[in-house]
């Protein structure tokens, strides 16, 4: 097998193993008929970004980004309605869920539309992948803040960050094969951050004797 059809395989599998992990949350909704202490913007966030990069696999003719995209934009919208079924906020997913619409639109006529068929759509739309999945790599970095002043890391799931740091490697090896800094760079992130969250782990385990009891996070 060649290298890069196995770091496909393995960008394939990682990565819906990631979101899976949203199971738990969507398990968690289910015992307790309830959607409380769920966040329910990573779902969305996380839906927008695999339908960005659904379309950037697509441009690219590339058949893992877009299959992974696929499975992931399918379980994301699995849990926003399951979410919905669930919470008591009823009206405020709704508008967000229309503001995320609204940006989707923009963003699908702006890169169908405005742009130019070719190199010059394929960059700005990797560009703008790649800033969006950073940020969203970079955004728990606060809570980590907090962990290391608490010295608490029940609120950190670890297969969720093994999942991570598997992905995002396999991800940086792929793009690096493809010679394709859009798939690359925006990975590297997700590999520093879930060193990060290795060494809390070993850090605060002696003061965590009751784990395993991680809360699951969607990052």
């Amino acid at each position: 097998m060649e290298l890069l059809q196995l770091l496909s395989w393995a960008c394939i599998v990682f990565t819906v193993g990631m979101f899976s992990t949203g199971l738990t949350d969507l398990k968690k909704m289910r015992e307790s008929q309830s959607a409380d202490n769920i966040q329910f913007l990573p779902f969305l966030t996380t839906c927008l970004n695999n339908l960005g990069w659904l379309y950037y696999g697509t441009l690219k003719q590339d058949q893992t980004i877009i299959l992974v995209n696929i499975i992931g934009a399918l379980l994301q919208i699995l849990y926003i309605i399951m979410y919905y079924h669930y919470t008591k906020q009823k009206r405020l997913v709704m508008s967000e869920t229309f503001a995320a619409g609204v940006v989707l639109t923009f963003g699908w006529l702006y890169f169908t539309v405005f742009l130019t068929e070719g190199d010059t759509r394929l960059s700005q739309l990797g560009l703008t992948c790649s800033v969006v999945t950073i940020s969203m790599y970079l955004s728990p970095l606060t809570d980590l803040v907090e962990i290391v002043r608490s010295g608490n890391v029940q609120c950190l799931s670890f297969p969720l960050t093994v999942a991570t740091f598997f992905t995002s490697t396999s991800w940086v090896l792929y793009g690096l094969q493809l010679n394709d800094s859009y798939i690359m760079v925006p990975n590297t992130p997700g590999i520093f951050t879930s060193l990060i969250r290795f060494y809390l782990f070993w850090r605060y385990a002696s003061v965590n004797q009751s784990l395993p009891s991680y809360k699951s996070m969607q990052i």
